[in-house]
């Protein structure tokens, strides 16, 4: 396990170094939902996405290779060729071209909810991965360095003050890991579900929400994609031991990169119980809906909460 994850440690650095990303693909992915929605490239706020929704089809066709060989076989080559490993998944990565328009479609949701709520907000065609999976991954030095050196120079080169993040792993990242390494930022930043004040009425009637353990565990934000499905009509159902904040399961994604297999399985078991209560569950985050997307096995159908509330699905 020790070599897989300094193989692994490896290939993110190189990643990070060649385009900012923690697996090698091309950095136009990042930007393509802007395409056609008039967002301009500079203002008082921007919109930090991180590249997270749209890296998933990605993750899941990594995640792919890697369940192919268990990590005590693959540790000691991706440690000695991560280099050639970063070139191969450059060509090998390449999920279909349906999963890619999805999850640009569930970023294009989420700054259509912005616009009609009346924020003004500006997109960086050139963000930076915020160096999530660095930090979640215990690779705090490196975090540190990537974060300080590139990411916060980011924003500081540019007089970025005012960031709205779409997903918990971002904010968790920008709210409480950042300063407590860095003090002060000099940025306020705000979850996009916050500047949501009004929605229409949904097509969904009745869903369960798998919660997002950063979300409701750490960031103090159960109720709002609660509170914002009330106002568009849907209904979620709860149960104690399946939605509860202190009982309901993780998704399995934080050990997706290390146990892809274990991943999987987690997964799975989360499906097992949500569909119970219904066949549309909610997400409110890219990493749970990577995960539960690729194991639902069609028991139930995943959906951003986005999605929900602009009635995309």
């Amino acid at each position: 396990m020790e070599d897989w994850l300094r193989g692994l440690r490896s290939i993110m650095l190189s990643s990070l170094n060649y385009n900012r990303l923690p697996i090698p693909v091309e950095r136009g992915v990042c930007s393509e939902w802007a395409r056609g929605m008039g967002i301009p490239e500079s203002g008082d706020a921007v919109i930090y996405t991180s590249c997270l929704y749209q890296l998933v089809p990605y993750i899941n066709s990594f995640t792919g290779l890697m369940e192919k060989a268990p990590p005590s076989a693959l540790g000691p080559l991706v440690n000695r060729l991560s280099h050639l490993v970063a070139s191969f998944a450059r060509v090998a990565l390449k999920p279909p071209r349906s999963e890619v328009d999805r999850v640009n479609g569930i970023v294009r949701a989420i700054a259509t909810l912005l616009i009609r709520n009346g924020v003004k907000f500006a997109y960086m065609p050139d963000e930076p991965y915020s160096g999530a999976l660095l930090y979640e991954l215990g690779f705090e030095d490196d975090f540190k360095e990537y974060f300080s050196s590139v990411v916060l120079s980011y924003f500081r080169s540019r007089g970025i003050k005012n960031v709205i993040t779409i997903d918990p792993h971002t904010h968790h990242i920008l709210t409480v890991v950042a300063p407590r390494f860095f003090g002060d930022l000099g940025l306020r930043v705000v979850n996009y579900m916050e500047l949501i004040k009004g929605v229409d009425k949904a097509k969904v009637s009745r869903v369960v929400i798998h919660d997002s353990c950063l979300y409701s565990r750490y960031l103090g934000m159960r109720n709002a994609y609660r509170v914002l499905l009330e106002k568009a009509g849907v209904e979620h159902v709860e149960d104690p031991y399946v939605t509860g904040v202190s009982t309901s399961m993780c998704c399995g994604g934080p050990v997706e990169s290390i146990n892809p297999s274990l991943s999987n399985k987690v997964a799975r078991l989360r499906i097992d119980a949500l569909s119970k209560l219904s066949n549309n569950v909610v997400v409110a985050c890219p990493i749970c809906y990577a995960n539960l997307s690729r194991n639902s096995g069609g028991r139930v159908k995943v959906l951003d909460l986005a999605e929900v509330l602009t009635g995309a699905q």
